[in-house]
């Protein structure tokens, strides 16, 4: 019996992209396959599961929320037929950096691609660039098809910074319209 490495299992809202405000169960898998410097996770403590311990797990925490986040890390790494089959049911959302295919079955795919990471997507529905600065050149990624794009201001953890980040990526969203400002809502009203 398969068993999944799983990080952690919580309901709160979402707190960024195109689903914003709304009540959301959160899997979040551990394991990554990129090092991000600006990683604000630490997925890499982690339970061993089965899709079944998973969803029941789940039905404990969710009450009557079924919009499932299956987050990282990376879930790509280990999200499979099974595990979404046995989400069947929820509205099953994926936040992935693109680097692997995923499986059928899910309802909202959030690509965030990263440096050093090859997107193998060409279609998603929503592309979250996070914005690092000057360099970040959310352009690079026009190739791929999404039904929205996200800007997003790198969190640094400098109060200086992050706004100087969020200053450059307003003024990108105002430059390309194309894009919507994404901020991370979670972390302004301190929820998980």
């Amino acid at each position: 019996m398969k068993r999944y490495s799983v990080n952690e299992i919580f309901c709160s809202l979402q707190g960024e992209g195109a689903f914003t405000g709304a009540a959301a169960l959160f899997v979040r898998l551990a394991g990554c396959n990129l090092r991000c410097p600006f990683c604000d996770t630490d997925h890499t403590p982690s339970t061993l599961m089965t899709a079944a311990e998973i969803v029941a797990r789940a039905e404990r925490e969710a009450g009557p929320v079924r919009h499932l986040v299956i987050t990282g890390g990376e879930p790509s790494l280990q999200l499979d037929a099974e595990l979404t089959e046995a989400f069947k049911g929820w509205f099953i959302q994926v936040e992935t950096n693109g680097t692997s295919p995923l499986p059928e079955g899910i309802d909202w795919v959030t690509c965030s691609p990263k440096e050093g990471g090859e997107v193998v997507h060409r279609r998603v529905d929503e592309l979250k660039v996070v914005w690092t600065g000057p360099d970040c050149r959310p352009e690079r990624y026009d190739s791929i098809e999404a039904k929205r794009r996200s800007l997003q201001p790198c969190d640094t953890g400098d109060p200086l910074l992050s706004a100087q980040l969020t200053a450059q990526a307003v003024d990108y969203v105002k430059a390309h319209p194309v894009w919507r400002l994404s901020l991370q809502t979670h972390k302004l009203i301190s929820i998980p």
